[in-house]
């Protein structure tokens, strides 16, 4: 076993681990640090697979956006006034069966399924372009040169949505 499978098992286990806590933590705010190291842990794997853009996608974007805007609706809740329920009401019988066919699913479909070998060359994708050295140049490459117009067009989807963020903020 190589270095770089016992990191992909060891940030597997992670981020596995830190699905758990989760949605098994009763405090939202270690519930969000926990779904914090899942976003961490998977961004690493994707590192761990030459996928550095999606790699870097996963931090600004989940680890980023994401985490503020759960953190902002975290602090926005007044935890003092709700009331003690427990947590795991009537749902936990049919959530332990739906669980043990969801495993039962997956080992089928996985037993079933053939892998091929893995990709030993990820330089294959970028094949096509000449003096393209990596998959985040490559990905830049295909993003700015083919798809120019539709990523504008998001571009300024995106800042009409912010600028009317902004607006519907500053009412009283």
């Amino acid at each position: 076993m190589s270095g770089a499978d016992l990191l992909f098992y060891l940030f597997a286990a992670l981020a596995l681990g830190a699905a758990v806590l989760v949605v098994s933590l009763r405090n939202p705010m270690y519930g969000a640090i926990s779904l914090l190291a899942t976003f961490l842990s998977i961004a690493a794997l994707f590192l761990l697979r030459h996928a550095e853009f999606v790699a870097a996608v996963q931090i600004f974007v989940y680890g980023g956006g994401i985490m503020v805007l759960f953190l902002f609706v975290i602090m926005l809740v007044n935890l003092h006034r709700m009331r003690e329920t427990t947590k795991y009401d009537r749902q936990t019988p049919l959530a332990a069966v739906l669980g043990v066919l969801l495993v039962a699913l997956f080992v089928t479909v996985f037993a079933a399924a053939s892998f091929g070998p893995p990709l030993a060359r990820p330089e294959v994708f970028t094949a096509g372009a000449r003096g393209i050295s990596g998959n985040t140049q490559a990905v830049a490459w295909v993003l700015y040169r083919d798809y120019l117009l539709p990523f504008e067009i998001a571009s300024l989807f995106l800042l009409i949505a912010m600028i009317g963020a902004v607006v519907l903020g500053r009412r009283t």
